[in-house]
């Protein structure tokens, strides 16, 4: 599994990374909160283990910026602060699990197994239904609905809604709706993705205020409710 280390203790973060190597995980590892916010936002991982005390952005922040997003991986806590207060706080603010400093590293590991396993059984349960602001998607009934009201959309128009909503949140390019709705590793040289990326808006944001679909110029584009 991808997991992301966010923590700015140079020797914490080498032993951690080995010890999740050791377990079989792909670790990918952020030194400061707003390098783990965008690595975060921009990559898919299985699991979070997140610093407490983080310098440009500490990790609450960094939670609470993550959950606002619509990102739900599982967070793992570590802090230095073991206090009630403090565990009830890195909790509330978005923390799946908590572990203080010092720790055993086979501890660490054996509860970031425990978060992706839930996450994994949660993640099969809720799977045949999506979500984003006041859109909903059912995969096995093939239906869309926005503020209650039905959307007809046609087979390629919803794989590619339903890639979208799968990033709500985060950027998508145009080389990755190739990829995982067209299936092309290639670009075509057409306006294939512009042309459908079209249609699809006017069927979603008609009788609604707020557009749920956004250009991001340079990079693509991505579904959030502003």
């Amino acid at each position: 599994m991808k997991i992301l280390l966010v923590e700015d203790d140079t020797d914490i973060a080498g032993h951690v990374s080995h010890a999740l190597a050791i377990a079989g995980h792909d670790v990918d590892s952020a030194g400061d909160g707003l390098q783990g916010l965008s690595r975060a936002l921009s990559g898919e991982y299985a699991a979070l283990i997140l610093d407490r005390m983080l310098p440009g952005l500490d990790g609450l922040s960094l939670m609470k910026q993550l959950r606002i997003k619509g990102v739900e991986t599982p967070i793992l806590l570590l802090t230095t602060m073991a206090g009630i207060d403090d565990r009830v706080a890195g909790l509330e603010a978005g923390a799946d699990d908590y572990l203080v400093k010092p720790f055993a590293f086979a501890e660490l590991v054996a509860r970031v197994n425990a978060m992706t396993r839930r996450a994994d059984i949660i993640g099969r349960a809720a799977a045949t239904k999506l979500t984003a602001a006041d859109l909903e998607m059912d995969l096995i009934a093939r239906t869309v609905h926005r503020a209650g009201h039905a959307i007809d959309l046609q087979a390629q128009e919803f794989r590619l809604l339903e890639y979208l909503m799968r990033n709500a949140g985060r950027a998508v390019t145009r080389a990755m709706l190739l990829e995982h709705v067209w299936k092309l590793n290639f670009d075509p040289r057409t306006n294939i993705v512009e042309t459908h990326m079209s249609r699809l808006r006017a069927k979603l944001d008609r009788q609604n205020a707020k557009d749920l679909i956004h250009t991001i110029r340079g990079t693509g584009y991505i579904l959030r409710a502003d």
